[in-house]
């Protein structure tokens, strides 16, 4: 397990002083572990004991990781500068609670714009999924899990979200973004064979992303949005879910109990091993004597 060690900030100038001192010492994005705010709004930040292991960091490892942290926190799992402006947040719906997540979100987005990083990955925590968009720090966020949409990430031309309850992959196109917001104009892009989408993996590696279902993983070629292709599926039973891949052949994997709204009580992720990072690859592994 990479060693990890905690900085808190009591606010989101303190937080910024601190990431820029971090960033002095050698700190980069891939660097931020786990990013979460107490009910105070205070900020807790975890990074590695050891900066010179901060490039040997990747995504799928990093949602491996425990939060060093216990307690009552509200987790954010990721951070996205968008190409029409504004920053999309992911994490616990209760990060509306402290009153701050907006201000402290937008800080986080232009720290990594000082390292022409586009977005920011961090640790798995179990909670409720909340998505945010907002224009700038001064601008409310708009909730987009209040219209349903959640597990939100970033491809070349839009957003990419799954509706809590429904078997559709949606897109909106950063046009449509810019013009009318972020919740007007979502639009069903890929129907999923096996029952409602539960889980989105966290990136798209590849033009490829896994859709966690209700009767399996389905994984979808997105080369040419708003068409979508089916590249693999995985017929399973067993409340797996992907959150995220290792460039190269490694999948970050947890489970839950399935629900038609989504997995409950998910377990922390583990690395499982593959001969390449698409599904069919995970597939195998999976099949694999123990």
């Amino acid at each position: 397990m990479l060693a990890a060690r905690v900085y808190h900030y009591r606010d989101a100038a303190s937080l910024t002083i601190g990431l820029s001192e971090l960033r002095r010492q050698g700190m980069t994005p891939r660097g931020l572990l786990f990013l979460a705010l107490d009910p105070r709004g205070e900020a807790h930040v975890a990074v590695p004991d050891d900066f010179a292991a901060v490039t040997a960091v990747k995504v799928g490892e990093k949602l491996t990781l425990k939060a060093p942290f216990e307690g009552r926190f509200f987790h954010f799992d990721s951070l996205h500068r968008l190409p029409v402006g504004g920053v999309l947040y992911t994490g616990d719906r209760r990060l509306k609670e402290p009153g701050n997540a907006v201000e402290v979100a937008c800080m986080v987005a232009d720290w990594i714009k000082g390292s022409n990083a586009k977005n920011v990955f961090l640790g798995c925590t179990p909670h409720q999924p909340g998505a945010w968009y907002a224009r700038d720090d001064r601008s409310p966020a708009a909730a987009l899990h209040e219209a349903g949409y959640v597990d939100v990430t970033t491809a070349a031309s839009g957003l990419l979200a799954r509706r809590i309850g429904f078997p559709h992959l949606y897109y909106l196109p950063y046009a449509q973004l810019a013009a009318a917001g972020p919740l007007a104009g979502w639009t069903p892009i890929f129907d999923s064979p096996l029952g409602n989408v539960l889980m989105l993996e966290r990136r798209v590696l590849a033009f490829r992303l896994v859709l966690t279902c209700e009767r399996g993983l389905v994984e979808v070629e997105l080369s040419a949005l708003p068409a979508v292709v089916e590249s693999a599926r995985v017929e399973l039973s067993t409340g797996l879910g992907v959150v995220g891949r290792v460039d190269g052949g490694a999948f970050a994997v947890t489970a839950g109990e399935v629900h038609p709204w989504g997995l409950e009580a998910v377990q922390p992720a583990l690395l499982i091993g593959a001969h390449g990072d698409k599904l069919a690859d995970l597939a195998r592994a999976l099949m694999r004597p123990a």
